[in-house]
């Protein structure tokens, strides 16, 4: 039996993006396990109540605190302290699913890595960002973790090539799709709840993700422009869904030059629970974005059977495979044309969901938490 330390803190402030959805869905496949017991390090000083019923298991603790976050990372940076395994009452092994600082007694150090996005790409990362990025030193996390999980081969090959770490500690286990997405009959009242609640239209081409410049959206614009200039998709839509992030003034701006701005919507924030509806209601996935780690939502939208059109850069081509269109982020005029031909090629649409939907069940949250476990024991 292992005592297995995990680090909660990323969902103090109870969002539901990248990390997150990691963590709850890792922990949630991790619940069935009652051979090793799991303690919890929870820490903000304003923090979300949590209500996960995998909290609440034999053989799981939580261990709260209300330290500031900026003041535990400043003195784990330069005094070594506090020890986080010992916070939580000794523990075998500590997991991390981000690179956050984290000061070891004795423990194991295990930690996830999702993306480097941030080496490759700079510019599209805030002072902010920069600042934190400089506190958490991603390279020296990356180096004493005794442990790494990448969520994809393409970032294993970073954390070797940027960061010089030891491939043999790198264990790549991919992410889950959420349980049941692809299970049971959609209900059409909700969904129609769901496009009169955001606005939606009839027939739109969706992207699901943060606005932000590295999911290339102002391409994705451009490339709208070059399609609507065709009668044939007089109809069609373009909703760009989610929170708005660094840099989204200027994607905003496109969009209201755009010849076709009453044709794009910007909802913003999509509550979780109406996720699977904005799905259902899509016509066509689009997700040309420039640098993915692994790429949670073009895996979503095969689940409910959307078509999609992404990317062949970073992690992409593994995760979807021959289940999605594939272009050029840096070519607009392929992307419309990849859109185009999903919306009016009728077989190769069909041929793209069914592939979609059998893409899917190689990602199971089951299947990573058992890959993780077996990581994990290892280490002893």
């Amino acid at each position: 039996m292992l005592r297995i330390g995990v680090d909660l803190r990323v969902l103090a402030r109870g969002a539901r993006t990248g990390v997150e959805q990691y963590t709850i869905g890792l922990m949630e496949a991790l619940a069935g396990d009652q051979k090793n017991s799991y303690h919890f390090f929870y820490n903000a000083r304003s923090k979300v109540k949590l209500g996960f019923s995998w909290l609440s298991l034999p053989k799981r603790k939580l261990y709260s605190f209300g330290y500031p976050n900026k003041l535990l990372d400043l003195t784990s940076a330069i005094l070594n302290r506090p020890k986080i395994d010992n916070l939580v009452g000794g523990v075998d092994a500590y997991f991390l699913p981000h690179f956050l600082r984290a000061s070891m007694a004795q423990a194991a150090r295990v930690m996830t890595f999702h993306d480097l996005s941030f080496e490759y790409y700079p510019e599209f990362f805030s002072a902010r960002h920069h600042l934190w990025h400089k506190l958490m030193n991603p390279k020296a996390r990356a180096r004493e973790a005794d442990l790494l999980i990448a969520v994809s081969q393409s970032t294993k090959e970073d954390l070797v090539n940027l960061y010089g770490v030891d491939e043999k500690k790198i264990k790549v286990i991919y992410s889950g799709v959420e349980r049941g997405l692809s299970s049971g009959q959609p209900d059409q009242k909700k969904i129609e709840a769901v496009r009169k609640k955001y606005h939606l239209p009839q027939k739109f081409i969706l992207f699901f993700g943060t606005i932000e410049p590295r999911k290339n959206l102002q391409g994705l614009i451009e490339s709208f422009d070059i399609l609507k200039q065709d009668k044939k998709f007089a109809d069609v839509h373009l909703v760009m869904a989610g929170a708005f992030g660094w840099l989204f003034k200027d994607i905003v701006a496109q969009a209201k030059k755009s010849r076709w701005s009453s044709f794009i919507h910007f909802p913003g924030f999509i509550n979780y629970q109406d996720k699977a509806s904005l799905y259902h209601l899509a016509t066509v996935f689009a997700y040309p974005s420039f640098f993915e780690g692994f790429g949670f939502p073009p895996l979503e939208a095969m689940a409910y059977g959307v078509p999609v059109v992404c990317s062949n850069k970073t992690s992409l081509p593994e995760i979807v495979g021959e289940a999605a269109l594939m272009i050029d982020p840096y070519l607009t005029g392929e992307l419309a044309e990849a859109i185009k031909i999903v919306l009016t090629e009728d077989e190769f649409r069909k041929n793209l969901i069914e592939k979609g939907r059998e893409r899917v069940k190689e990602f199971s949250w089951e299947k990573t938490g058992q890959e993780f476990l077996a990581a994990v024991e290892k280490l002893k």
